[in-house]
């Protein structure tokens, strides 16, 4: 009887146990269907949140330019500080132009010519349509005049002319124009003449024409000097005599925004009205460009708006790099010390409302260099952190070779040292 109910004493201690674990594993996987569903339900809230101020972001956009194609970009650094549909191929018109002249710019600047020289005009330079300043076959004018022509007036028969004068005919000049395209970048571009006239093939993009902008501007300044004029002239001379023709700007955006420095507007029927503008504020200069706009009066205010736009949200920290650089001692070379240099400026915009007085440069370089050394490798950088955070760096080079020191350099040396006055 004792055995009897201490097995049955047994028994039921094992299912009190066995209840209590079952409770407990109830329990706990309760919780842990519950502690799920609080993860999943935290983790939709935050991608609603997200979503939301993605969507409020969009929204708080105030450009709404009417072109097909637009972007904002900073002329030194190349940041794009707004686009809409920047990749998308349309029609340049006479926007074409500013390759034309980058090309010739280029052509100046390696002294294939000067702005001296005289260009003889085609029967085929003067048959172009549009517009144009009416030059006829036969007829001479400077380089000079002919960059008027065409930065001013936007002049179709200046644009051919200069593309034979460069590069002996038009179609060589166009191979000219595709290939400094690839070289810039301008994935999207296809020229088929030098002056915009509407063509098969003739596409480009608002990135594309940006990149050929900023190109211009900033490699040939000298652009300046034409495309701000507001009226200038040339002189005809032909059989009949000499006669003066006025140049008026096309880009009417020079009198009615106080910053605009440039560059070339385009218009035809498909095109519609295009074009590339620079302005400069301060130590600030942004290209504009709108493509396919549907009238004048929206292109001004559009540009208005995204020029406005740029400058209000862009701070340009600049160091020019011209302190002297501290020589880097040299082991075993013909010289003690290697003078350095900057591989130029540094050039950074914010467009968050940062202080950018908190910039903070340092020099990385090692302590020392051994022989030899040869001229413009890096041996350092300057590095530039804005709130402990990179923002860029500046390579830095040696300014001069410095040989090994053979035997022969010390047994001179050392000559000189003992019979030196």
């Amino acid at each position: 009887m004792h055995n009897i109910l201490c097995t049955n004493s047994y028994h039921k201690k094992k299912l009190i146990v066995f209840f209590l674990i079952l409770s407990f594993l109830c329990s706990y996987l309760s919780g842990s269907q519950t502690a799920v569903c609080i993860t999943s339900a935290q983790t939709l809230k935050t991608k609603n949140t997200s979503q939301q101020t993605e969507s409020t972001t969009e929204g708080s956009n105030p450009l709404h330019p009417a072109a097909k194609s637009a972007i904002i970009m900073e002329a030194k650094t190349g940041t794009v500080i707004f686009e809409q549909n920047a990749d998308e191929r349309l029609r340049p018109a006479s926007v074409t132009k500013i390759m034309t002249l980058l090309l010739i710019f280029e052509g100046l600047e390696n002294k294939k010519y000067t702005l001296d020289d005289v260009v003889t005009v085609s029967e085929h330079a003067a048959s172009m349509g549009g517009s144009q300043v009416y030059l006829e076959p036969g007829e001479t004018q400077t380089v000079d005049d002919m960059i008027k022509c065409i930065s001013i007036a936007s002049a179709n028969d200046a644009s051919v002319a200069m593309a034979e004068f460069v590069a002996g005919s038009e179609p060589a000049f166009v191979d000219q124009m595709n290939a400094k395209a690839k070289e810039l970048g301008m994935e999207h571009t296809t020229f088929a003449n030098c002056c915009g006239l509407e063509a098969e093939g003739h596409l480009t993009t608002a990135r594309d024409v940006a990149l050929m902008s900023r190109e211009l501007l900033t490699k040939y300044p000298k652009i300046h000097d034409y495309c701000t004029v507001w009226q200038d002239s040339i002189t005809h001379v032909t059989r009949r005599g000499s006669s003066e023709f006025g140049l008026t700007n096309t880009n009417k955006f020079l009198k009615q925004y106080p910053y605009a420095t440039g560059l070339k507007t385009g218009y035809t029927s498909l095109a519609k009205y295009c074009i590339s503008a620079s302005a400069a504020k301060d130590s600030l200069e942004l290209i504009t460009v709108l493509m396919a706009e549907p009238d004048i009066k929206s292109r001004v205010k559009d540009l208005q708006s995204c020029m406005d736009y740029g400058f209000s949200r862009c701070k340009l920290y600049e160091d020019k790099n011209e302190d002297p650089l501290t020589p880097l001692p040299i082991t075993h070379g013909t010289s003690d010390t290697l003078p350095l240099r900057y591989d130029g400026p540094m050039e950074f915009l914010d467009t968050e409302g940062r202080d950018l007085s908190s910039v903070k440069k340092e020099i990385v370089l090692p302590e020392t260099l051994e022989a030899p050394v040869e001229e413009g490798i890096i041996v350092g950088e300057a590095v530039y952190t804005l709130n402990d955070t990179l923002i860029g760096s500046v390579s830095i080079r040696a300014a001069s070779s410095i040989e090994a020191a053979g035997f022969k350099f010390y047994v001179t040396k050392a000559a000189y040292t003992f019979f030196k006055p």
